[in-house]
């Protein structure tokens, strides 16, 4: 079941056994499609499961490459596509560190995954990543806290390929209702910050109430 048109895949989206979940997740999609900032579905594997339009134009100018597209699993993206770091701005410290602190709390819950253990074979095989996932992360952790390695809330930089956003920074905003989290899934919203510095003032509705606005 492909629940994102237009982009090619280099493997199927994980789809729910359960016709009923197959169902929410057609409806899902089209809410995720009506979001104007990029947004993503993914299992504990990172594995992608839905992605909208700004996603994919936020990763368009990507190459190619056979297990870490940003559709197909967004850990892998992040960890070991060459052109991850034209898009994720501070690569190493902004998006590798934390994503790695992530993927070890998966591998301590769900051990046993293959999926999980693939990728840990192929950190193995590089020796720098080995070394930031052995020795490098557990004094990262210390040195930040562990506040640091939260994806809700954090401000990270990116690199739109739309000049008209350019090189910005992005809220990641988790936001995961309680079917898709019985789903063992998780969303993620990438809210872009413009250049612009907006403030908040006060307007007149037409009752004469007062509201905020964003000016």
């Amino acid at each position: 079941m492909a629940y994102q048109a237009g982009w090619q895949r280099s493997q199927p989206r994980p789809v729910p056994e359960s016709l009923e979940a197959q169902a929410y997740l057609q409806d899902y999609a089209a809410l995720l499609e009506a979001v104007a900032f990029p947004s993503v579905v993914f299992d504990h594997r990172w594995d992608v499961v839905l992605s909208n339009a700004a996603f994919e134009t936020l990763f368009g100018g990507v190459g190619p490459h056979p297990t870490a597209m940003p559709g197909d699993n967004f850990l892998r993206f992040v960890l070991f596509h060459p052109d991850a770091a034209t898009v994720l701005g501070e690569h190493e410290s902004s998006w590798c560190l934390p994503m790695l602190a992530h993927f070890a709390a998966a591998v301590e819950r769900h051990g046993q995954d293959r999926g999980l253990q693939s990728i840990r074979r192929d950190i193995a095989q590089d020796p720098i990543m080995e070394a930031a996932y052995r020795q490098g992360l557990p004094h990262w952790i210390r040195a930040v806290g562990p506040d640091a390695v939260e994806h809700d809330g954090a401000v990270r930089p990116l690199v739109h390929p739309d000049p008209r956003w350019g090189r910005t920074d992005c809220r990641i905003v988790g936001e995961t209702p309680k079917t898709l989290q019985d789903m063992g899934y998780t969303r993620m919203t990438l809210v872009l910050r413009g250049a612009r510095h907006m403030t908040a003032g006060p307007r007149r509705t037409r009752n004469g109430a007062a509201e905020l606005r964003v000016v």
